[in-house]
């Protein structure tokens, strides 16, 4: 995990608890002697990331689109900064730097983000870690939504493994380091067509 990309979000959020464990993730990254790779901003749990790396002793790599970059939002200290002409090509240079993922609080950017590296690992694109960190229950709701899509018959229960959950840095960085990546069978016939069939 030399590239840990990291998502999270422009906003700080109504609770100092995030912004800590935003300087306790960029800290243990840089510890571990790992690079972070994230969206390019100064600003929110983004920036905060980055400081706390930066002050580390550790490297960061900024990705940012071209309009974001004229918002000024756009961090001038980074070990490097690589700008793109859109969002679309933003992620997936990100993506393609990556060895492995952290989705941290944020907004619906970060929920698209995970949601696209969950989506190339159940479609066997990449078999790399991708983790949230759960802080005060931030992800309870969403990963409730992952169970019932389960539960619905609308991914394998197995897909449940393809994501590493901790609550705080330490933890989940342990915790994707021993990842490895779980077969599962995308698209199933459900019992009661397999019943209608048989009756047919």
């Amino acid at each position: 995990m030399k590239n840990i990309v990291v998502y999270c979000g422009s906003n700080l959020g109504n609770t100092p608890a995030y912004y800590q464990a935003a300087c306790d993730m960029g800290k243990a990254i840089a510890a571990r002697g790992s690079r972070v790779v994230y969206g390019g901003g100064k600003i929110g749990l983004m920036g905060t990331v980055a400081d706390a790396a930066m002050q580390a002793g550790g490297e960061v790599i900024g990705v940012i689109p071209t309009f974001l970059r004229e918002k000024e939002v756009a961090h001038t200290g980074l070990t490097r900064l690589i700008e793109t002409p859109d969002m679309t090509t933003r992620k997936n240079q990100m993506i393609a730097l990556a060895d492995a993922f952290i989705a941290m609080p944020g907004g619906l950017g970060t929920y698209e983000e995970l949601f696209e590296v969950l989506s190339q690992a159940q479609l066997r694109l990449h078999d790399k870690p991708v983790g949230v960190l759960n802080i005060n229950g931030f992800f309870d709701a969403l990963l409730a939504m992952m169970q019932q899509t389960a539960d619905a018959g609308f991914m394998p229960q197995a897909n449940m493994s393809l994501l590493c959950v901790a609550e705080t840095p330490a933890q989940l960085l342990q915790e994707m380091a021993a990842y490895r990546f779980v077969e599962a069978q995308k698209w199933v016939t459900p019992s009661w067509q397999n019943a209608a069939e048989s009756t047919s």
